[in-house]
């Protein structure tokens, strides 16, 4: 006989609860990687092509108009020619640069522990 599934009794999380917020942001697909890469300054489109190879042009223009719609990054073009445009993190964008190291290092620390929990393949 199955278990039966109780109800959750906690409350719902506020609809503006800032972690939610934060998640949503860092939680797209190569959104770390694109603020990982801005990191250390503005790059263009071709650099973040070269700094995340498994990214498809089409993701990552997706993924930088929604970050610069966030106001995670901003977007410059360059009076060259041809016209470039780059890309760099705001001031929002770079606090997250810390939340980001935080969560490698302990990546880091569970990689290489024995007790650390191993994802079935």
């Amino acid at each position: 006989m199955p278990l039966k599934v109780r109800r959750n009794r906690s409350p719902q999380p506020p609809p503006s609860c800032p972690l939610t917020e934060c998640m949503g942001i860092i939680g797209g697909a190569w959104t770390v990687n694109v603020i990982w890469s801005l990191r250390a300054g503005p790059r263009r489109f071709s650099e973040l092509r070269v700094d995340i190879p498994p990214v498809s042009p089409k993701v990552l223009t997706a993924r930088l108009r929604e970050l610069e719609a966030r106001g995670v990054l901003r977007r410059e073009v360059k009076p060259t020619s041809p016209p470039s445009v780059e890309y760099s993190l705001t001031a929002l964008g770079g606090e997250l640069v810390p939340a980001i190291e935080a969560i490698v290092e302990v990546g880091h620390r569970l990689k290489g522990s024995p007790d650390a929990p191993v994802a079935n393949a």
